[in-house]
């Protein structure tokens, strides 16, 4: 008994120390965790405590400056038209509308809404990426003022850090103060004091809560929400806010019904100073500078930066002097003009050179149709999608392609002109622009390899794309003018291309490079076939259907493209493209109507407008286009051999012109022979009428 009691105390006594053990390392563990947090919120506090949120006292932003490809001041940009606004002069309605909109908790959290964190945590893990932020108006002040537009954890992390600075160092009627005074609220309008004057042509002081309440509608999503772009969106929107005020206990009922039946009325002066010269090529920078250099909007309008660019001033000056005529494009309808966009590239370095994106009255931020658009981009894409492909695949310019009536698996394709021709060269399929032979030899080469031609030179295809429609420039969506000036500029270049850019180099206000562009290429065809299309395209201008793009003493190649009408029993086109290069320059035209309906649409080809814009924007630029020939030493051979083939023909057109009058010949001299048969057979009876006549006279 002894033993076994022995043996149940050592037993117990065991136990007694894995069980203190065990206690010692989960103290440990807890006291590890403790000091990892103690540390971690040490690190936190530390880089809050070390964060720089002064830049929010400047009163007056640096304007920033554009240098043009020689280096000179082509433009200086600012958003220095904020006029900053003390809080007493901002009314409070207007103060209730935007947190009930932007942040309800404003007043009570201490810059984070953990609750509102946590939901777009939730949203972002279930997506896998992240899409969505919780952000307070704090969090908004410093992600505009301090960090870019990027949706990454590391710049959530950095945002966490600026705002926690912020609110330790500024009261809530300060922070919403500057919130207030350099939020854009669209059309030009930085700051709700410029915003009351743009929108309402009032101070802010006086704005009422119909006008409070669509200005914090706008916050959101400016260019959409705009009263100017569409009222009935803004209304709706401003609608919204009023009812998540009234939520708020802001308003009563009764001024939520005031309010609601109220119309928005704008003030007639909406006219917003832009100070920056050349402003659809400055808007494409600041895009540009925000996409590919990680900027903010803030930082490129008011950061005292010094932009180098590609900007050739002479052609920028030629583009918006064409622009200006309204006598160089086709008469518009009354309630709708014809919009147009141009961009032009130097295609040994991919610079931008000139652009304009639009025609009629420019405003900040306006939809630029040089870079933005996407249109199908019809024959334009002849080149690249067919002609270029089947080169590469051992197809010469002077090969003879198919031009009669196809059907292939349903699709009927049919040349402008409604003829056929039997037989033509690929030079003047593609010279005429023809639409049988180009679908009849991607069908022979492969939809495939006409797919990665596209793709190769830089043109996004979605799956609806991979058919014979490609051939024609039949997209679902389609291209820019941008893309498709930059898929041309490989031709002159031997088959190399370069990525478009504008931006070369960009410094802080203290000389400090920030941003650098690096050279990007691609070879998408080889030198050889690159001249082959520029031989064949060389035609297009000066025989074929871009003759208006022909420029005195200055070699010219080009495609044109129109598009169909998306609707049938009108003889027109939706889109008139051109795509023209010297072997300095490229560029790409695009006309059409924002919206084509029944009453508003082309009502010519391609041939006759947009290739005579790009020959007077080349014209008035000759200055900068010292090249004036092509070299295409690659091609002599089959140069001789196209020649040599359009002598054949010659040859058997004469002959056949020979055996048609031979013919002709032949059946004069039958008719002839025939003639003269029947005027034997008409003598002969006559003749014997005659004795008939003689007869009965002698008997009688």
């Amino acid at each position: 008994m002894g033993r076994l009691e022995h043996r149940q105390q050592q037993k117990r006594f065991t136990a007694f120390r894995k069980w203190c053990k065990s206690r010692k390392l989960l103290k440990k563990l807890l006291f590890g965790i403790i000091g990892a947090v103690i540390c971690g919120l040490l690190v936190v506090n530390m880089l809050i405590a070390s964060s720089d949120v002064s830049k929010l006292e400047e009163p007056e932003p640096r304007p920033t400056f554009i240098y043009d490809q020689n280096g000179e001041v082509a433009s200086k940009i600012s958003n220095s038209n904020i006029e900053g606004v003390h809080i007493e002069q901002i009314p409070k309605e207007l103060i209730e509308a935007v947190i009930s909109t932007e942040d309800q908790q404003f007043y009570k959290h201490s810059g984070i809404n953990y609750f509102g964190i946590a939901r777009a945590l939730t949203q972002n893990l279930l997506k896998g990426e992240v899409v969505a932020g919780g952000s307070t108006i704090t969090q908004q002040l410093s992600k505009n003022v301090f960090l870019t537009q990027e949706r990454t954890y590391t710049r959530k992390f950095k945002e966490v850090i600026l705002t926690k600075k912020i609110e330790r160092d500024y009261s809530k009627n300060e922070i919403m103060e500057r919130y207030l005074n350099q939020i854009y609220f669209g059309e030009g309008a930085w700051g709700v004091q410029r915003a009351a004057q743009v929108y309402f042509g009032k101070d802010v002081s006086e704005l009422t809560l119909n006008e409070s309440a669509t200005l914090a509608g706008i916050i959101k999503a400016p260019t959409h929400f705009s009263p100017y772009k569409s009222m009935e969106k803004s209304v709706k929107r401003r609608n919204i806010v009023l009812s998540l005020m009234k939520s708020e206990g802001y308003i009563t009922q009764t001024d939520f019904d005031q309010a609601i039946e109220q119309k928005i009325v704008l003030t007639d002066n909406t006219n917003v100073d832009y100070k920056g010269k050349y402003p659809y090529y400055v808007d494409h920078i600041i895009d540009e500078a925000v996409k590919k250099y990680h900027l903010t909007k803030n930082e490129v309008l008011s950061g005292g930066l010094h932009i180098y660019t590609e900007l050739n001033p002479v052609l920028q000056d030629a583009i918006e002097e064409v622009y200006q005529d309204e006598n160089n494009f086709p008469a518009s309808k009354p309630d709708q003009l014809i919009q147009s966009g141009s961009i032009f590239l130097n295609p040994k370095t991919g610079g931008i050179s000139a652009l304009v994106g639009g025609r009629g009255e420019y405003t900040y931020g306006r939809f630029n149709n040089a870079t933005q658009l996407i249109r199908q981009p019809g024959s334009t894409l002849k080149p690249i999608a067919v002609y270029t492909p089947a080169l590469e695949q051992g197809y010469e310019i002077s090969d003879m392609l198919a031009d009669e009536p196809i059907n292939i698996n349903g699709y009927t394709p049919r040349n402008y002109d409604r003829q056929y021709r039997g037989q033509v060269t690929m030079y003047d399929a593609l010279v005429n622009s023809y639409n049988i032979p180009p679908v009849w030899l991607l069908h022979k080469i492969g939809i495939e390899n006409g797919v990665r031609s596209v793709e190769r030179f830089g043109i996004p295809l979605e799956k609806n794309d991979q058919n014979l429609g490609l051939a024609l420039g039949g997209l679902q969506q389609g291209t820019s003018p941008l893309l498709m000036a930059q898929a041309f500029s490989a031709f002159p270049n031997d088959g190399l291309m370069m990525e478009a850019h504008a931006i070369t180099e960009i410094k802080d206000s203290e000389g400090k490079v920030i941003g650098k562009w690096s050279e990007k290429s691609i070879q998408v065809t080889e030198p050889k076939i690159a001249q082959k299309i520029t031989f064949m395209l060389k035609g297009a201008v000066e025989q074929g259907t871009a003759k208006r793009a022909q420029i005195s003493g200055l070699e010219v190649a080009g495609k044109t493209g129109t598009t169909q009408l998306p609707f049938s029993g009108s003889d027109g086109s939706k889109d008139h493209w051109f795509i023209g290069y010297t072997p300095d320059i490229v560029g790409a035209i695009w006309l059409g109507y924002d919206k084509t309906d029944t009453e508003h649409y082309l009502t010519s080809t391609s041939s006759f407008t947009a290739p005579s814009i790009f020959q007077q924007i080349l014209s008035k630029s000759m200055s900068e286009l010292p090249t004036k020939e092509f070299s295409m030493p690659l091609i002599e051979k089959q140069k001789k051999e196209l020649e040599k083939k359009k002598e054949q023909r010659k040859e058997k057109e004469k002959m056949k012109d020979k055996e048609k009058k031979k013919e002709k010949g032949i059946e004069k001299e039958k008719r002839e022979q025939e003639k003269e048969k029947r005027e034997q057979e008409k003598e002969k009876k006559k003749r014997e009428k005659e004795k008939e006549k003689e007869k009965e006279g002698g008997n009688s």
